[in-house]
């Protein structure tokens, strides 16, 4: 069960699905200036919208385009942006659904300027360049302007610093500053704008992180999803840290009860502080959490 002593509690029965609805595995979240929280789910080309405070379904809205969507991502203009590890595609929508931009070629893998393979995740900066976590298939991150033009890219297959295996979540703060989730190697590493290493964060209380996100208060939080191979309790927590890699507070742990985590994946926190983590495999849904008052 949750252990008692943590700061942060779920809000039970958050949030309310259609009546025999279900999310399926739920791969990634983000959370608009409305206080919208929108996810995606694994083999659906579906986004969905959910009330931040009441918990009610209030948009959704499908694309026979997205077929393996991996993370949402909701820039500062409340723009969406999709990536589907499958078609080795990220997609820019409106709020409300429009595709804006494509970026890749549909169904075609590759490691140039045109191409992707795998894609794990976006972060968008505040004058619209964006970083692209190029991860299942090349081990990169990749860098382009706010039409999609490429820009730059940094990383390959490899334990050193500025080397990757598999990132697969990625972030950004207000100095431009790029965190990345390298699962595999069980670290967060950041660079600047331009791809310089600047550090590596490795603790045994970050263990794999999967999923990472920059809030507007100025913290890390990330979620250790870890592998099979880590046994429980050695995987599923999640972590709020300071932006020189400080561990503020942990909360959660492995299991299917509220409050717990199977395989956590993404993590996105709102305005007023709320989190909400996604579980993938037997998880398989979305939860909220909030301070304890």
């Amino acid at each position: 069960m949750p252990n008692p002593n943590d700061n942060y509690h779920v809000v039970h029965g958050w949030p309310q699905l259609p009546e025999n609805d279900s999310l399926g595995q739920v791969t990634g979240v983000s959370v608009d200036s409305n206080d919208r929280v929108f996810i995606c789910h694994r083999g659906a080309n579906k986004v969905r919208a959910f009330d931040g405070d009441t918990g009610e379904q209030i948009v959704s809205w499908e694309d026979t385009l997205i077929k393996n969507p991996h993370d949402i991502e909701v820039d500062k203009e409340d723009n969406l942006w999709v990536t589907d590890a499958k078609n080795q595609q990220v997609y820019k929508y409106s709020n409300d659904g429009e595709l804006l931009m494509t970026v890749g070629e549909l169904d075609v893998h590759g490691d140039d300027h045109d191409h992707l393979y795998g894609p794990t995740g976006v972060a968008v900066l505040a004058n619209g360049d964006f970083f692209v976590s190029d991860g299942y298939g090349n081990n990169r991150v990749v860098k382009f302007d706010k039409a999609g033009k490429f820009l730059t890219e940094w990383g390959q297959l490899g334990k050193e610093p500025g080397n990757f295996e598999l990132p697969h979540g990625i972030t950004a703060d207000n100095e431009n500053r790029v965190y990345i989730a390298d699962r595999t190697n069980s670290r967060i590493q950041i660079f600047d704008s331009e791809g310089a290493f600047i550090d590596e964060w490795i603790s045994e209380k970050n263990g794999r992180p999967w999923g990472l996100d920059v809030a507007s208060d100025g913290y890390l939080y990330v979620i250790h999803g870890g592998e099979l191979k880590d046994a429980p309790p050695e995987r599923s927590v999640a972590v709020k840290m300071d932006l020189k890699g400080n561990v503020c507070e942990t909360w959660g742990s492995f299991g299917k009860y509220d409050g717990q985590f199977y395989w956590g994946h993404d993590i996105a926190v709102g305005k007023d502080g709320a989190v909400y983590i996604t579980d993938v495999n037997v998880g398989m849904r979305v939860q909220k959490f909030v301070l304890n008052t």
